[in-house]
């Protein structure tokens, strides 16, 4: 009875002290409450101004860009803002914008265990009115009280503010891109007219952009991702009941055009902006306007500023003659992935060419500049430079008969027979050769030895994203079928530099908020993906330019007497794009041509049209280098050293009576192991007999091809022929 007394007491006085301890809690919060100002809702300019991220070279003494640096804002009252914009907002925004004191309860509870489960994202669960009082208290502080305090401001700002108020104050205050703040400022910048006059698909786009506008620039790379972003926005007006269901669909169905716009002052542009979108991305657009970050790149802007100079030059001086009106160009550094120098477009702020499209980041056609990674893929196996293929027309669909001649019925587009540039044939040639020259035919049959699943894994490897749609690509990858961008190209040569290790391109050595701490810093981070004689195999081609003759001349702008260079060129069937790239062990420098408008150029391959281009901005990058670097030879190997001698590049033998023994390289091995035994019946590879046809065809016309060769018979030999 004593012991159930003494529990009940104990009881008692907790709960009296658990009572009077929140009742302290609760009076404390009052009092902080009442003793909160709310920020300052004026002066918007200067608040940004004050908490600038600003970005640098890699030097960290000269300014590309301040982000808020000439900061545009035309503050405009709710009545000359569009209906639309304003339905626009709170239906993507803050759906009860209307019917919440300032918060939502149930967004608070959402947003918090969404951030604190493990995979639950990061949701801010924040309504227009918090969005306020976020841009004015311009801290990035993720501390609770932050948070809380934010709360409580906007419920102070709810009972001072009406709610046409705060919207109006949000709509004048959000980020559109670049330094435009407002809708005002948006609207006629994108769409040249008033917010007051802006309609249904307008106001649409608008409320796309606040939450991520450097990633949803109509200007950039993502614009489908906007396009996905406007139908959304769209599909909440519907929901809300803002508009019908015809409008919606009509207005999802309509994709405008934007004005373009003049940006403020900076340097490297299209660089500055590669680097915000990727901030925006790992920060947030918060921490990017009000973090005051500082931010040291990697771009070597003397470098840069010769880059731009040259090329814009070349491109205007040659255009008439080229048919090219545009061009981009990346270079980096291989041992490191740090990127020195980036041109999206030969004028950033010229409108003829769409200047401000940063082309160095977009998917184009690669033509043949992608026929060293198909190469290396080859090599990889156990193929040789010096392995022989033959160059002879060649059908590689082989549902077509030997002669490219579909089924009865079928239409000949389904046929597969490319032609070299030069509607020449070579008959025998060696990979060195072929590749060096850029020959089709030999380039196809490494893509289908190699395998297209191996290819495609090693260009991935090799920083190049994209090419996931073998179906779609087949044995047309090796010519250019695939889409690619220069800066991933330029990264994949990279690994070829550095002799097989592969280093992910990046733009950043250093970056710090306002107070100093390092947020993030550049560690080497290499990936071998690629053997090391392999890369130096593929060095040796493309560095050799007595391999490229006849293609290129030894006075073509290509080739340097006095240090080793590789370089290819790429140029796609229907000339549209053209592409150089070249590298030594310290720099890869790479070049885009064409038109934004995706029309066609002069009939002339990038060896005319862009590799005079390419020279010159290669001289300027290597200018400051005294070291004449030199690539590390590979092991050369002969038909002595391989049991088959077709590896090592003899491709004819003759029997003791003479007669010339003379087979394509699917006779000799089989394609997975071409170390391994030679094939029992190598006629079961389904495209034995088209590549083996023509051989035969050739060897009616030139029987004595062998000319002294030594009668031999290769170990293993299969016994087996068709012919």
């Amino acid at each position: 009875m004593i012991q159930r007394k003494k529990m009940k007491k104990l009881v008692r006085d907790l709960i009296i002290f658990g009572s009077s301890l929140v009742f302290l809690i609760i009076t404390a919060i009052f009092v902080w409450v009442a003793t909160i100002d709310l920020p300052d809702l004026n002066n918007f300019e200067s608040r940004k101004v004050a908490n600038s991220t600003k970005i640098f070279d890699r030097t960290g003494k000269v300014l590309l860009y301040n982000i808020h640096q000439d900061i545009k804002r035309t503050e405009v009252p709710f009545e000359e803002i569009s209906t639309y914009i304003k339905q626009a907002h709170i239906a993507v925004e803050d759906a009860h914008f209307y019917e919440h004191i300032g918060i939502r309860p149930t967004s608070i509870v959402r947003a918090v265990i969404e951030n604190i489960l493990p995979g639950g994202g990061s949701s801010g669960g924040s309504t227009i009115t918090q969005q306020v009082i976020k841009n004015a208290i311009l801290t990035r502080d993720r501390a609770i009280t932050r948070k809380i305090k934010e709360w409580i401001l906007a419920i102070k700002l709810e009972q001072i503010l009406t709610k046409e108020q705060i919207l109006t104050t949000y709509l004048n205050e959000s980020p559109y891109g670049g330094t435009m703040y407002g809708v005002e400022e948006a609207s006629r910048a994108y769409f040249n007219k008033s917010a007051k006059d802006v309609g249904l698909v307008e106001a649409a786009y608008l409320a796309a952009m606040p939450q991520r506008p450097s990633f949803f620039s109509p200007y950039g790379k993502n614009r489908d991702a906007l396009e996905e972003r406007k139908n959304f926005v769209l599909r909440r007006m519907f929901e809300a009941g803002f508009i019908t269901e015809t409008q919606m669909e009509e207005s999802q169905a309509t994709r405008l055009e934007f004005q373009p716009i003049t940006e403020s002052s900076g340097k490297a542009l299209h660089f500055v902006f590669y680097i915000r979108e990727y901030l925006e991305e790992k920060y947030g657009v918060e921490a990017l306007e009000q973090g005051g970050l500082q931010v040291i790149t990697t771009l070597d802007y003397n470098l840069q500023k010769q880059h731009e100079e040259t090329l814009k030059n070349y491109v205007l001086k040659n255009e008439p003659v080229t048919g090219m009106s545009n061009a981009s160009l990346v270079a980096i550094d291989p041992k490191t992935g740090q990127i020195l120098s980036m041109i999206g477009s030969r004028d950033f702020f010229d409108e003829k060419i769409d200047g401000k499209f940063n082309v160095a980041t977009q998917g184009r056609q690669p033509g043949s500049a992608i026929k060293p990674i198909v190469y290396a893929s080859l090599f990889e196996k156990g193929y040789t430079p010096e392995t022989v293929v033959f160059d002879l027309p060649t059908e590689f669909n082989t549902y077509c008969d030997v002669s490219g001649n579909p089924p009865p019925g079928e239409d000949k587009s389904m046929c597969y027979m490319p032609n070299n540039y030069d509607n020449e044939f070579r008959g025998p040639v060696s990979f060195r050769s072929a590749l060096a020259q850029s020959l089709n035919i030999p380039a196809v049959k490494a893509l289908y030895l190699t395998g297209l699943d191996d290819a495609i894994s090693l260009a991935t490897q090799m920083g190049i994203k994209g090419l996931n749609d073998k179906n779609r690509l087949g044995l047309t990858l090796v010519l250019g079928g695939g889409e690619v961008s220069l800066l991933d190209l330029v990264s994949a040569y990279g690994v070829f530099a550095t002799e097989g290790v592969q280093h992910a391109t990046v733009g950043i050595l250093k970056v710090t908020d306002r107070d100093g701490v390092v947020l993030e810093e550049y560690k080497e981070r290499g990936v071998r993906v690629l053997q090391e004689e392999t890369a130096r195999q593929i060095s040796s081609i493309l560095s050799d330019a007595q391999a490229r003759v006849p293609a290129f001349s030894l006075s073509s702008p290509l080739t340097y007497a006095d240090r080793s260079v590789a370089v290819k060129t790429g140029t796609t069937q229907n000339y549209r794009d053209v592409w150089t790239v070249g590298y030594t062990p310290s720099i890869v420098v790479g070049l885009w041509g064409g038109n934004n408008n995706n029309t066609s150029m002069v009939r002339r391959t990038s060896g005319y049209i862009l590799a005079p281009l390419w020279r010159e901005v290669m001289d300027i990058s290597l200018a400051s280098s005294t070291e004449l670097e030199h690539f590390t030879p590979y092991t050369s190997a002969t038909s002595t050293e391989f049991v088959k001698p077709i590896l090592g590049g003899s491709w004819c033998t003759q029997t003791n009576e003479g007669t010339p023994i003379v087979h394509d390289i699917l006779h000799w091995v089989q394609k997975k192991n071409p170390l391994g035994p030679y094939p029992e019946n190598p006629s079961l590879d389904p495209q034995y007999y088209h590549w083996e046809y023509p051989v035969q065809s050739w060897l009616t016309q030139n029987p004595r091809v062998c000319g002294n060769t030594t009668p031999q018979t290769p170990v293993g030999t299969p016994t087996t022929t068709p012919f």
